[in-house]
């Protein structure tokens, strides 16, 4: 009798010879089942909330997910509500073109918001969701930098720190990921019940958080200690939300840029440049000519590309993770 007489995926794979040949001759064992659960997406377009949005990564981010044909709420502190107008004009009006993938016109909505309140936080995914639609993705992007020692910390140093950079992180996502399941209340779980009745492959992601870290996550720097600390507990955050709501099927992940050509990069160049007695871009030309294996300074885009992947289907079964896209400075 075999051993595997109760499991009926086990006792058809022996009564049948197994190896390479057989392998290659058999069809792919998850092909119906991916094929069924792609006719099954909604063919409504996706909406993204990036924080942070003004400048920078959060901009190249927010352009990039238009590309990919995602409506996007942008999101910044009240004073960056001029860069914020500019940022939606400039996504509508390349939304015809053929850098959207999509095929329908891409839909823009600003709205300021200081992700360490978690009540504009909430109301920003309350406006998000009454302008554009559904909420898919969150990309808690917002996120501020210090060059201090820790001896010279203040109490007002350190909590203004994990205020943004961590408590941000939290109320993004919360807010986010209760959007997210009340929307699969509101519309019954029809899906849900198709996907049950093919197996757990058929189910779908209903929701992705995502967050910004940075390779201080993995390993600090000096003089940003508090600022590191705040990174790694991105990563920790990052992975308790992909524990608990993955029943809900909402990922989270995040990214961890290196050095990359931003407004926060030129305060940290000047902030340990001026500490170390080196001339402004003096900082930020040495370390990426000695610690970077590809040899050069990252640009806002190279992490738009991995926040791309994260907001995709493609990573669909991907959570809990923190991704390094440094070029080559942290090997994880």
């Amino acid at each position: 009798m075999s051993p595997f007489r109760g499991v009926p995926a086990l006792r058809r794979l022996t009564a049948r010879p197994f190896g390479i040949r057989s392998l290659l001759n058999s069809p792919a064992p998850h092909s119906q089942t991916i094929a069924t659960a792609s006719t099954r997406q909604s063919d409504r377009p996706r909406v993204a909330i990036v924080t942070g949005a003004a400048r920078g990564i959060g901009r190249a981010i927010a352009v990039r997910l238009a590309q990919d044909g995602y409506h996007i709420t942008a999101s910044d502190l009240p004073t960056q509500q001029a860069q914020l107008n500019s940022l939606v004009a400039e996504l509508t009006a390349t939304s015809n073109n053929s850098n959207s993938s999509s095929g329908h016109k891409i839909q823009a909505h600003a709205h300021a918001a200081d992700v360490s309140s978690p009540e504009q936080v909430a109301a920003l995914v309350r406006a998000s969701a009454a302008a554009l639609g559904p909420l898919d993705t969150m990309v808690a992007n917002a996120g501020i930098a210090q060059v201090k020692p820790l001896l010279e910390l203040t109490p007002g140093d350190f909590s203004r720190m994990l205020d943004v950079n961590v408590a941000g992180v939290h109320h993004c996502f919360q807010a986010a990921a209760r959007q997210m399941i009340a929307q699969q209340q509101d519309v019954g779980m029809q899906v849900g019940k198709e996907g049950r009745e093919e197996g757990r492959e058929g189910e779908e992601i209903r929701g992705r958080l995502i967050a910004a870290a940075s390779i201080v996550a993995f390993k600090p720097l000096a003089l940003l200690g508090h600022y590191s600390a705040s990174k790694w507990a991105v990563r920790g955050l990052s992975q308790a939300y992909a524990m608990e709501l993955a029943a809900h099927k909402i990922t989270a992940n995040a990214y961890a840029p290196g050095i990359v050509d931003t407004d926060m990069w030129e305060l940290i160049d000047e902030g340990l440049g001026s500490r170390a007695g080196r001339a402004k871009g003096e900082t930020i030309k040495r370390y990426s000519e000695e610690l970077i294996a590809l040899g050069r300074t990252s640009v806002p885009r190279d992490v738009a590309g991995l926040v791309s992947f994260l907001a995709s289907r493609d990573a669909d079964y991907v959570t809990g993770q923190t991704f390094v896209v440094d070029g080559g400075i942290i090997y994880t």
